[in-house]
């Protein structure tokens, strides 16, 4: 399975990746930037997404309504952000707060995956 990653610190896309190996991911895409993301979502197509909120170059929310015309991507919003602000901006997703346990992450994969 092939996840995108859209993280703009590389510590935490490296302990996301990590997490998602776990899960079963084979084969990563990391963008830093809304537009990295949009041209890696066109490259190929993920079967999963991790997006941050607020990137050093744009915005993930926007890169994910740009990505996420199918709604069958799974998307899980990891972010420094307050959750509750995000979760209003985007009911359809889970939204886990930084720092992040493995477990939660991967408790929220695999419900997603399900979906």
């Amino acid at each position: 399975m092939h996840a995108l990653i859209i993280e703009d610190e590389i510590m935490i896309a490296a302990a996301i990746e990590f997490v998602l190996r776990d899960c079963g991911f084979d084969s990563f895409d990391i963008a830093s930037s809304s537009l990295a993301a949009i041209a890696a979502a066109r490259r190929r197509c993920p079967d999963l997404i991790t997006a941050d909120v607020k990137l050093t170059a744009g915005n993930g929310i926007d890169a994910i309504r740009t990505i996420c015309r199918d709604p069958r991507i799974p998307v899980i919003f990891i972010t420094g952000q307050v959750a509750a602000d995000v979760r209003q901006q985007v009911a359809d997703y889970p939204v886990l707060t930084k720092p992040f346990s493995e477990q939660t992450l991967t408790y929220t994969v695999a419900a997603s995956l399900e979906r």
